[in-house]
This record gives C-alpha cells, structure tokens and sequence, in this order.
C-alpha cells in the first residue's frame, strides 16, 4: 500500500518573541532577543534571574476566565497556538470524523506550575487542602486532552514525553499516524512553562543554565563563549493533514512533511553521545524517510542550546550524515532569540523551519561574536538571510538521549 501524503493546514505560536506565528517569526528575522529578566516570580536572591518568558499575552482575550484559573499556564498557552492554528486551517467549517482526528501534544515536563504551588500547600496548611485539579493539570496528556475537548478531536490523545524533543517526536509520530492510515488530521505540537522556583533551580543544580544574568550574552549558540542554556516556555501547534482530505475541504497547504527520524543514544542521563552516533543515525534515517540526499536541504533549524556538549556534538553530528554538504546549508539556533523552552522547543523552531520554507527568508543565529573552532558550519551570524530553498529540516535532543528530525517540503504557491 502506497504511503499517504502528509501536510500542514494551520499554525501557531505563543513564544518569548512573539505571540503569534507572524510577530514571532517577524521578530526571529529580525535577529530581535526574547531573553530577559524574570517576572513570573522573584528571582532577585537566586543564581538565575533570566528567562525567555512569554510577554503581554491577555489569556482573557481568548480563554474563558473560569477555564484559565482551572489550567495550569502550561495548557494555557497550549489552547492560545492551538486557535491560532485551527483558525487558520479553516478546520471547523467541515463535517469531520472526530474519531479520524488525534491530539499529539509533547512537553518535557507538563503542570510544573502546578506541581509546585500544590506541594507548597501541602507542606504548609496539609493535605486537606490541595486542590481537586492538581492531578488533571499536572499531567502532560491532559494538555492536548483540552485541545481535543474544545475542538472534538476524539481519535488517540498521544502525548510524546522526550524531554527536549517532545514536541518533536510528538509531530514525527503524528506524521506517521496519518501516512500510514489511521488518521486524517492530528493537532500536534509541543508546551513548556518551566519558569518557576523548581523549574529553574532544577536546572541550575544541574549546572545546565548560563549563570551570567546578562541577556545579550547568555544565549549564545556555537560560541566559544557559551556555557550553559537559557530557561524559556511558550508552546507550538500545528495541523498535519493527508493531503486529499485538506485539498477536497480547500484547506490551506502550508508546506508538506516528508521526512522523520528518531533515535536513543543509550549512552548518558544528561550527556549526549561523545561520539555523536545517535544523532547521526537520526539525521541520516530522516534524510532516507524524505528519500532525499543532504545537498537537496537549504536550512536547518538546529538544536543549538548554547552547551558546551551539545553543540560541539551536534555540530559533529552535522558533519557525519550530511557529509561536504554539512558546509553549504544554512543552518541556525533560533534559540540565540528565544531560549529554550524544552519540550515546546521542537514546534516553536518546526514552525520557524516552515515559514522560512515559505518565504525564504532564514532566521539568524544572533550573538554569534566568537564562533568556536569546532563548530565550524555556515550557522547563519547575526543577519537572516535569504535563500530560495525546497527542503528543511528541524532537529532536537534531548536529556535521556533524545534525538528527533523532522523534514518539510516547500509546496508550489
């Protein structure tokens, strides 16, 4: 049986550059930096005191109140991308087979807002006292289970939980689902609002944040400077549809995903493989699924966490599966812009990967002052650039030993 084809009909965005597809998007071209300092609670005594936060965003402007205090800000801002992407997709003017539509929504880590303002009540005034939605608005599927309530999407509610390649995985696995038959449509995507005491301070024990609190030079992928990953949240959504049921609803066609690897390094907790085999393979299985060869990719949205470990790495990891190629294609870290916001990281840069399929314009990698030697590919400094390109891809990694690639084809206007 011949593979069904898979496309995007509908996106959106919630992140620390913007609050839309557009404005966010907008603002990545323009090299402009989401980073700043915490105002989601009081981080003045703490080592870290900056994040990519999601900023002006009046959750009343498209939540019902009673609903926005009942979720936890992570599902929030899930349902804010998630009407971005269903109003633009047109997907509610027509009959559909709720049981043909699923919800893939990744996180890393899910209701931590949550998590931590329930423990605090119970350490201080007892169990009695902890709220009756602390359980649904901890776990990670009830994010997308939201979605599918709102929107009457009743096929699978599969949430990938691949640290930082959720979001990632979780439209790999949607892709699959609909290429192979067993469903028409999935809203998929990825959410993360880590920014709280324990969010922070859990990294930060981990020595994984840049502790430098200067927001111009604490995010700054390929550079020999680099030292560490900037906290950030914000959440991504997408429509993936086979594509004879979004034409024959006169869907709009965004860009066509043709290609998905995934892997697991086996090797380390935290640390990616020293030998960069894992996400080599994931790279190279990704390539084969789009049945293209590296030179037919103009840009990739990297990882690029602004670690010593990672980009080296994956720096390596470029240079084994795309070989000379790895030379020629523009590659950059939008997370130079928005920090990382782990398990969302994967949608908010897939996005970013098909817009500048549309339009060719490639988002840069700011602060990129003093490029490391290892890290010696075209990682696009400081300015976009343009470029006519017919293939993208994203990539993430993620702690356990996460890797996820994710290709998409330019469609003719």
């Amino acid at each position: 049986m011949s593979k069904r084809r898979v496309v995007v009909t509908g996106m959106g965005l919630v992140s620390p550059v913007g609050n839309t597809v557009d404005e966010s998007f907008k603002n990545l071209l323009e090299g402009k930096n989401g980073i700043d300092f915490i105002t989601l609670f009081d981080a003045s005594e703490d080592k870290v005191k900056i994040a990519g936060e999601v900023k002006n965003l009046d959750f009343e402007q498209f939540l019902d109140r009673k609903e926005i205090k009942r979720s936890d800000r992570v599902t929030n801002l899930a349902m804010v991308a998630a009407q971005e992407a269903i109003n633009q997709s047109n997907f509610l003017n027509h009959t559909y087979n709720p049981f043909r539509v699923g919800t893939f929504v990744g996180s890393g880590i899910g209701g931590l807002n949550t998590i931590y303002e329930e423990v605090k009540t119970a350490v201080e005034r007892g169990q009695d006292r902890i709220s009756p939605f602390f359980i649904p608005n901890a776990i990670i599927n009830l994010i997308g289970a939201k979605i599918g309530i709102k929107y009457n999407a009743k096929g699978p509610n599969l949430a990938q939980v691949s640290a930082c390649s959720a979001a990632t995985n979780s439209i790999g696995e949607a892709f699959r689902y609909i290429r192979d038959g067993y469903l028409d449509a999935v809203i998929t995507g990825g959410a993360e609002s880590p920014i709280n005491k324990i969010g922070v301070g859990g990294f930060s024990s981990l020595k994984a944040l840049n502790f430098s609190n200067d927001p111009d030079i604490a995010s700054v992928p390929f550079d020999q400077r680099r030292s560490g990953f900037v906290i950030a949240e914000g959440a991504g959504i997408l429509i993936l549809e086979e594509m004879e049921h979004a034409m024959k609803r006169g869907a709009p066609i965004l860009a066509e995903m043709v290609g998905y690897g995934t892997t697991s390094d086996a090797f380390h907790m935290t640390a990616p493989d020293e030998e960069a085999s894992g996400i080599t393979e994931c790279l190279i299985q990704a390539l084969a699924d789009a049945h293209i060869k590296p030179e037919a990719l103009g840009y990739v949205n990297a990882h690029g966490t602004s670690t010593i470990l990672n980009d080296k790495l994956e720096t390596l990891g470029f240079k084994k599966a795309f070989g000379p190629a790895a030379y020629d294609i523009n590659i950059s870290s939008t997370k130079s812009m928005t920090g990382h916001a782990l398990g969302a990281a994967g949608a908010i840069e897939t996005i970013a990967v098909i817009k500048a399929l549309m339009t060719g314009d490639i988002p840069p990698t700011i602060h990129l002052d003093q490029p490391d030697p290892e890290c010696d590919l075209n990682y696009t400094p400081h300015h976009k650039v343009h470029r006519d390109i017919s293939y993208a891809m994203n990539v993430n990694i993620g702690f356990g030993g996460q890797n996820a690639a994710i290709i998409f084809k330019k469609v003719s206007s």
